[in-house]
């Protein structure tokens, strides 16, 4: 896919952060866009911002599967096509091994992973039917790297990249006019940090204030790295100087980058 013009795109989490961005910055392309979110006003201010652009908006919970295969359809059919899935929609905890609850585990992969593997099996016969198709899944740093207390976000985002990186061999093995590309952002300047659950333990300000320091990237940053590797057809979008970094520790290290972790986490989470 080289070109976006009059390419139909759908972005889950449009209604802030990293998806708002991307929706600028696809609708600066061209495209013609499918946003959905949970947060309605949010969504809302996403569309005002998009200008001229084609756009149509939608209220879904991608924790929800039927949701998300009746908005495939649907999309389709306002559309007539579909070219690009964006599955973006995510959350956080922060929370140890033993102090998480099953309902938080089970919120976090409901949203982060299984919101994903939906997202891309609903919306595959669409981009498959449009002879031009791309998928875009978005892990996570923390689909690099274990981090203490990100057990869930780990888990979650550790399942996205392998889920991703196994369609897109599948999808090359098949001669299936679908690219696959996993995306892993790094310290991006958006209100997860300040809307993640937390541990009964946990020092919630103290860590919202510590990531604030170390989000190294802004969302406008972010939304085009992401698109010029869209159109470069890479496999892996590392987003922000952090992500390369941990990419290439993680590369040059194996598993010996834990005591580096530890050490980090004992400053900074640990408190």
């Amino acid at each position: 896919m080289k070109d976006l013009k009059n390419k139909v795109a759908v972005v889950t989490g449009a209604g802030s952060g990293i998806g708002r961005a991307l929706a600028s910055v696809l609708a600066a392309k061209g495209c013609r866009l499918a946003l959905s979110d949970v947060n309605e006003a949010g969504l809302a201010e996403t569309v005002a911002a998009c200008g001229g652009a084609d756009v149509r908006s939608y209220l879904l919970d991608v924790s929800d599967r039927e949701a998300i295969y009746a908005h495939a359809e649907q999309v389709r059919a306002d559309f007539g096509k579909v070219n690009l899935v964006i599955n973006n929609a995510g959350v956080a905890l922060s929370a140890s091994v033993r102090e998480m609850t099953d309902e938080d585990f089970k919120w976090v992969m409901d949203i982060d992973f299984w919101g994903v593997a939906h997202g891309t099996r609903a919306f595959l016969p669409h981009l498959i039917e449009s002879g031009e198709g791309h998928v875009v899944n978005v892990s996570s740093v923390f689909g690099l790297i274990g981090v203490p207390k990100q057990s869930a976000y780990n888990a979650a985002k550790f399942a996205v990249r392998g889920f991703t990186e196994s369609l897109r061999q599948e999808m090359k093995l098949e001669n299936q006019p679908v690219q696959v590309s996993c995306v892993h952002p790094g310290g991006i300047r958006t209100n997860i940090a300040n809307s993640a659950r937390m541990g009964k333990s946990e020092n919630g300000e103290a860590q919202r204030k510590g990531f604030d320091k170390i989000a190294m990237t802004t969302p406008d940053k972010a939304a085009k790295i992401i698109v010029k590797g869209i159109l470069k057809n890479e496999s892996r979008i590392l987003v922000g100087p952090d992500a390369w970094g941990i990419d290439a520790i993680n590369r040059l290290l194996g598993s010996a980058y834990q005591p580096l972790v530890e050490r980090f986490s004992r400053k900074n989470l640990y408190i």
